[in-house]
């Protein structure tokens, strides 16, 4: 009877190691999948999802297979966290998230605690400057493309009267700051600074202001949603104006709901990972499923090889071995090398100007 119970346990614990061993590593995203900016959160849900099929295709990671988890924080602060404490109850192990910075900086608070590794596209500075561990930025940050916003602006319309105007958001009003900053360092003062409520539907007031002070140029701190509507606004009231906005002006979405206005705007993002010829077969692999990779794609898609290679290189998915391996290492994505400084800020971050022009996006000529 002894040597059974032995034996059983014996097995227990071999079934056990054996279990763990095999079971799937949960790695996740979270971002607006509902609400006004869902677009932008359908963007990362598909990038990761080819990822995660790529990698589970090649064998996963350390010999286990990747889960996705899925959280939608619909771009609200208080969402965010609760999100956050859900993807913690769930055992995951890789956050990539959140999308507005106005979340990504409460939910990273709550990863931090737990220990969970993040990668995030979110440009707010605070999002790296409050010194946690755990959190490393995979695009450039609002001051970097405020200053070459800003900058544009003051070589390219210099004649012309600008109006600086916020969301109230974190992204937005941290990104108009840095724009206004930029434009006065080159000599080009504002003639309006405005904030406006994101999710509003009427503008007129905005419009009749601009008209007023002779505004013609609107430098944008927020998202593709309400620059659309301003377009189409200021057009019916017979203001033609031209936006400068910052990475959230990528979606296609602004096409469509802006029409030939999204001629008019201009905007800072990094470096086209579509014309990046190590990203060329992943692109395709996009195409072929009726996918643009535009916007975010590439960047949940990096998001994910990073997680791989991060994990390879520490051959662990403990936190403190993935941190270490995360600082000091190099990574090849589709989204080009990334590599990261103290903070946890790309040390070689980047930003260029872009033109929307017949429902495409491309570098200003």
């Amino acid at each position: 009877m002894k040597k059974q119970t032995l034996l059983a346990a014996a097995l227990l614990a071999l079934g056990g190691f054996s279990g763990a061993a095999l079971a799937d590593l949960t790695v996740a995203i979270a971002g607006p999948m509902t609400g006004q900016y869902a677009s932008a959160g359908d963007q990362i849900r598909k990038g990761a999802e080819m990822a995660i099929a790529d990698i589970n295709a090649r064998g996963g990671v350390l010999g286990q297979k990747l889960k996705l988890e899925i959280g939608d924080d619909a771009c609200d602060p208080k969402q965010a966290v609760s999100v956050a404490n859900t993807m913690v109850n769930k055992g995951i192990v890789y956050m990539h998230g959140h999308w507005c910075s106005s979340s990504t900086i409460p939910a990273s608070d709550v990863y931090a605690d737990a220990d969970i590794l993040v990668a995030t596209v979110s440009t707010n500075p605070q999002v790296t400057e409050r010194g946690l561990p755990n959190v490393f930025r995979i695009m450039g940050r609002d001051d970097q493309q405020g200053l070459v916003a800003g900058g544009y602006l003051a070589d390219h319309f210099k004649d012309r009267k600008v109006a600086v105007v916020d969301d109230k958001s974190a992204y937005g009003k941290g990104l108009a700051d840095e724009m206004a900053k930029a434009m006065s360092a080159k000599g080009l003062k504002p003639a309006l600074r405005e904030s406006i409520t994101a999710g509003e539907r009427d503008y007129s007031s905005l419009i009749a202001k601009f008209k007023q002070a002779g505004v013609d140029v609107m430098a944008f701190g927020g998202y593709h949603t309400e620059v659309a509507l301003i377009l189409r606004q200021a057009q019916a009231a017979g203001l033609q104006l031209t936006v400068m906005g910052g990475d959230t002006m990528t979606n296609a979405e602004l096409v469509t709901a802006a029409g030939p206005a999204a001629d008019n705007v201009l905007f800072t993002f990094s470096p086209d990972a579509r014309k990046n010829p190590d990203a060329a077969p992943v692109v395709e692999k996009f195409r072929a499923a009726k996918v643009e990779p535009e916007g975010y794609v590439l960047y949940a898609y990096a998001a994910m090889q990073l997680f791989e290679q991060v994990a390879t290189a520490a051959n662990s998915t403990r936190y403190a071995e993935l941190e270490k391996a995360m600082r000091s290492g190099n990574f090849k994505t589709v989204i080009g090398d990334l590599a990261f400084g103290p903070k946890g800020d790309l040390n070689v971050p980047g930003f260029v100007v872009y033109r929307w022009q017949g429902g495409q996006y491309d570098y200003v000529q």
